[in-house]
């Protein structure tokens, strides 16, 4: 493999976290993954039993957590760690959120189940993607949104306070606030 990174002397990790292209490979990302694998399993067996005392291991799983919020499981991160969720969320179960890159919810919104928040980018020239190279750009849903069942959100998206995004809907780009947003990709029909 070539040497992609020729007089850059930033970890993988450190490279990552400036939203900069990286290989995944590093270590520190491979035992955060692994934590948050560990924490999310952990969360899932709490929240069975009984949902008020997993709150503390989502408290240690993501980056702020905002009150009264709840997650269903089962929940998918890459870290957690990069994850705010404001207060009074309700997130549905089979959230995947990939947060190689940071991944903001406001408070009050209503996440579908088998919602998809995929910051994660990948070359489109062949070469990079043989040689690993990755990057990642924020999502941001703002405050009282709600993603509807299956909804995906790509790279880099920020989706305005109060909109709704439909059913399925593939959001590829930035939807502004008090609108609803449709389709693959997702396109506003109407405001609210």
């Amino acid at each position: 493999m070539p040497d992609c990174f020729a007089g850059d002397p930033r970890t993988n990790r450190e490279r990552m976290l400036s939203g900069d292209l990286y290989i995944a490979d590093d270590p520190d990302n491979a035992a955060a993954f692994h934590r948050a694998l560990q924490l999310t399993h952990r969360y899932a067996a709490a929240y069975i039993e009984d949902p008020g005392s997993a709150r503390p291991i989502l408290e240690e799983l993501v980056e702020d957590l905002g009150e009264n919020v709840d997650v269903w499981p089962p929940l998918s991160v890459d870290y957690g760690s990069y994850i705010t969720i404001g207060a009074g969320t309700i997130i549905n179960s089979g959230l995947t959120a990939l947060d190689v890159a940071a991944i903001t919810i406001g408070r009050d919104c209503q996440i579908g189940p088998n919602v998809q928040l995929l910051t994660p980018t990948h070359p489109v020239d062949p070469q990079p993607r043989r040689d690993k190279l990755e990057a990642a750009e924020p999502i941001t849903i703002g405050d009282n949104v709600w993603l509807s069942g299956g909804a995906i959100v790509l790279p880099g998206v920020t989706i305005g306070e109060n909109s709704v995004i439909g059913a399925g809907a593939v959001v590829t780009k930035d939807v502004p606030a008090n609108v609803v947003a449709v389709g693959n990709p997702a396109r506003v029909v109407r405001s609210i």
